[in-house]
Parts: structure tokens; C-alpha cells; sequence
């Protein structure tokens, strides 16, 4: 489970209980669905009811379909529909996997990007190797996704022809409407849904997330297991409740001046985790002029990089840390005769011991420079603890988003440079702005 602690985030006590009463009336706004957006809240019991759905046997048989005689699976998607999946994947699969040879089969994304050399490569990459698709896009028709999988799709059918790339593509999409739902139907693809009540962001427990997990050899149903058992934690409206404590304190730290909140881990496999949450949080609550800056630090290597200006620059911000409280692994650090590197002082502590001994320096450090902390931790890094976490950030970035009084669940303003590009790139029906975009470059 996720517990959250508070001790060092600097909050007044008056002003933390107002908050906490602030978070109390965005849990009856998002539980009773009186707010902004409400139509999009089918996620908030996806993990108590996909165990008893039909969605886990939809994704264990293109698992089975695709074991025996695929090397890759290319994710094509953009924004939550390829960064749940990939943060999960990251933080649970060794790390050289595929160095060891153990990939089953291997992941890799497309469709999230421009970049013509990123695409060349990834076709390099699946020229001499089985090869599969899996795109998710509510519609089919966002720009980079769209773009990609029409350039696989033609190497999976020219490759294999056309009867065959049915086996090979698989979407996630819209349960009736859209491009990619048309397509599925006249080409015969298996198609799996993103329901309508889910937005792209709070899809991971959909096959956005679970199908790409699944494929990668991981316990799925540990994972929707440790969202359930979230998902009850949550629903308890008192202060025991950690998303609302996270929430309120958030919260808080901005009404004070805090305008920045760094999201900082101390394990590398955590990186793409932390793109996720600023997804997360970034569109949920950036709106109307209002909402924290969502950013993040990897440590302790950012302590020799951004730690210094968390140090001594701007008191903009504060951090959210991710503690992992118990290592999976083990290393013990040995003596050395020589001791030239002076660390025998160290002897008998693990790496896992030196790193959480780092992140209570650099936390108690910030906090001396006027950086408050807030604290979420997890046991140890499991499926089951995972899912904690990340149902737990999900209903934590509601209510937050309520408490500020915007909607969590649109993101009115990714459509302004979609306008641009499609009037510069010469869509139809976007013409009108064409010449004056042109003479403002």
C-alpha cells in the first residue's frame, strides 16, 4: 500500500486542516459526480471491476497468440496511451533485459514523436525481426500515432500481405466510433476498448496498460489487485485517506508561493513512472491560468546536476519523493585492505541502506534551504504495489484538480497547436490560418 508522509512539508497546522476540508468537498464533488467532467470518471472503479470482466481474457489471448512467433511488439500511441505502459514495463523489467536475452517479446514504442530518424531506426530495428503492432488511439486520427502506424502497417502488410498482418495488428480504441475503429472493422484486426468514460491519462488499468504488461511477462493481476485494494483505500472519506493528505497538502504548499512541485525518485527505473505522473498532473491541472508545475529529478544523479539549484535557486518549489522502502536486491559493501577510497566506514551497509541514507540527507538539506518535502512511499517494488500506486495518484490528482476548481479530465489547450500544425501541414479545413501562421514564423 501507499502511505504518505507529511512531517517535513512545512504546512502550518491551521492552514493544513483547512485543506484537508478543501480535499473533503472535492471528494463529494468527484465521488458524487456534481463537478466539471463527470462523465469521465469510469475510471475511479476499474480495478474492482476488471477482475471480474472479460478484459483480462481478451488480453491473455493476444499474450498467446503473439508468444510463440513475435520478437517485437511495436506500442503505437502518444501521451497516456504508450506512457502507462512504458513506465510500468521500465520499473518492473530488468533492466538488460534484452542484452540478456530474456525479452518475451521485446517492447518498444512509436507514434509518440516526429522524428523521422526515431521512425527510420525502429524499421530498421523490426527489417530482420517478427514483428507486431499494437495501436492505441481513442480516435486514429492524432497526428503522430496516425502517422506511424500507416508507415508499419504498410512494412507489416508488404512484409507479410494482408491476411496475415490481421494476426500481427491488434487496436485499442473506441467501442463505436473513430477512424481506427472503422479501420479495425473492414480489416478484421482485433480490436480491444478504451471505454468512454476513461479518459487517455487515467487509462492504465484499461488494456492501454494492461494488454503492453501482460505482453511483457509481467503479473497483471497482481497489479489490478494492488489498484483494488487502493481503490477501497481511497473511497474512505476521512484524514486517514492518503490521496486526500496528499491532495490537501499539494495543495497547500501552493497557496503558500509554492509553484513548482518536482516529483524526485531514487531509483533510475523510475524515470518514465515520473513522465507518467507529469502527464498526469500536468494536463489534469494546468488550466485557467492556475496549477503547480509538474517536474522531475532522478537521484542521487540529479543531485550533481538540478540538486543545486533545489539547493540555493528560486524558493519556487517544493518535492514530492518517492520513496521505495525495502530494496529487492542486495549488495553489501565489502572491506578493502587499501581503503584508498576511504569507504570502510561503509562496511556492512547495503547500496539500498546508502541510498536511503542519501535521499534523508538531500530531503533534510532542501528542506534547511527552504524546499518543503512531501513524502509517498511503497514497501518494494511489486505489481501488486505499483498498481497502489498508481490508482493512488490517479484519484489524488482529482480531487487536487477540484480543489483548484478546473475540470480533471479535459485538456482544451493540447488543441491550440494541433490548430497550427494542421492549418501549417495544409489539412483541409484548416486553411484559414494558413498564410498568417506562415508570416508569424
Amino acid at each position: 500500500m501507499v502511505k504518505v508522509d507529511i512531517k517535513h512539508c512545512a504546512v502550518p497546522k491551521p492552514l493544513m486542516e483547512e485543506y484537508l476540508d478543501k480535499a473533503e468537498q472535492a471528494y463529494d464533488v468527484l465521488m458524487e459526480g456534481t463537478g466539471a467532467g463527470a462523465e469521465n470518471r469510469g475510471w475511479i472503479n476499474l480495478p474492482s471491476s476488471t477482475l471480474d470482466s472479460d478484459i483480462l481474457d481478451q488480453c491473455y489471448n493476444v499474450v498467446q497468440r503473439w508468444s510463440k512467433n513475435i520478437d517485437v511488439v511495436v506500442v503505437i500511441g502518444i501521451g497516456a496511451s504508450y506512457l502507462g505502459a512504458k513506465s510500468i514495463i521500465n520499473v518492473l523489467t530488468h533492466t538488460f533485459d534484452m542484452q540478456l536475452g530474456k525479452y518475451r517479446p521485446q517492447i518498444i514504442y512509436a507514434g509518440h514523436n516526429l522524428s523521422e530518424i526515431y521512425l527510420a531506426e525502429v524499421l530498421e530495428l523490426i527489417k530482420e525481426r517478427s514483428v507486431a503492432a499494437l495501436v492505441i488511439s481513442k480516435s486514429g486520427m492524432t497526428t503522430e500515432p496516425a502517422i506511424a502506424f500507416r508507415v508499419i502497417r504498410r512494412h507489416i502488410e508488404d512484409r507479410y500481405g494482408k491476411e496475415e498482418a490481421r494476426q500481427r495488428i491488434v487496436t485499442i480504441t473506441d467501442a463505436h466510433k473513430g477512424a481506427l475503429k472503422t479501420m479495425s472493422e473492414e480489416e478484421g484486426y482485433t480490436s480491444l476498448v478504451v471505454p468512454d468514460s476513461v479518459g487517455g491519462r487515467y487509462s492504465i488499468f484499461t488494456p492501454v496498460g494492461l494488454l503492453p504488461l501482460a505482453l511483457s511477462g509481467h503479473d497483471v493481476v497482481d497489479f489490478v489487485e494492488g489498484a483494488r485494494d487502493m481503490e477501497k483505500l481511497c473511497r474512505i472519506k476521512d484524514r486517514t485517506n492518503p490521496s486526500m493528505i496528499y491532495a490537501a497538502a499539494r495543495n497547500a504548499l501552493y497557496s503558500m508561493g509554492k509553484k513548482i512541485e518536482i516529483m524526485t525518485n531514487y531509483n533510475p527505473k523510475f524515470v518514465y513512472f515520473s513522465e507518467w505522473w507529469k502527464q498526469l498532473f500536468g494536463e489534469s491541472e494546468g488550466k485557467e491560468g492556475k496549477g503547480l508545475f509538474p517536474a522531475s529529478v532522478t537521484n542521487t544523479t540529479d543531485l550533481h546536476s538540478m540538486g543545486q539549484y533545489i539547493q540555493d535557486g528560486e524558493r519556487l518549489m517544493f518535492e514530492t519523493i518517492l520513496r521505495i522502502k525495502h530494496s529487492n536486491r542486495r549488495i553489501e559493501i565489502q572491506p578493502d585492505s587499501a581503503n584508498l577510497d576511504n569507504l570502510n566506514y561503509l562496511v556492512g551497509k547495503t547500496i539500498g541502506d546508502c541510498n536511503l541514507l542519501a535521499e534523508a540527507g538531500a530531503m533534510l538539506a532542501h528542506n534547511e534551504g527552504g524546499v518543503p518535502s512531501i513524502v509517498v512511499e511503497i514497501h518494494n517494488v511489486t505489481e501488486y504495489n505499483m498498481g497502489a500506486l498508481y490508482y493512488f495518484f490517479e484519484f489524488a490528482c482529482a480531487i487536487s484538480a477540484y480543489m483548484l476548481g478546473v475540470n480533471p479530465f479535459d485538456q482544451l489547450g493540447v488543441e491550440s497547436y494541433k490548430r497550427n500544425m494542421f492549418s501549417l501541414l495544409g489539412k483541409p479545413g484548416y486553411e484559414a490560418d494558413h498564410e498568417r501562421l506562415l508570416s508569424n514564423l
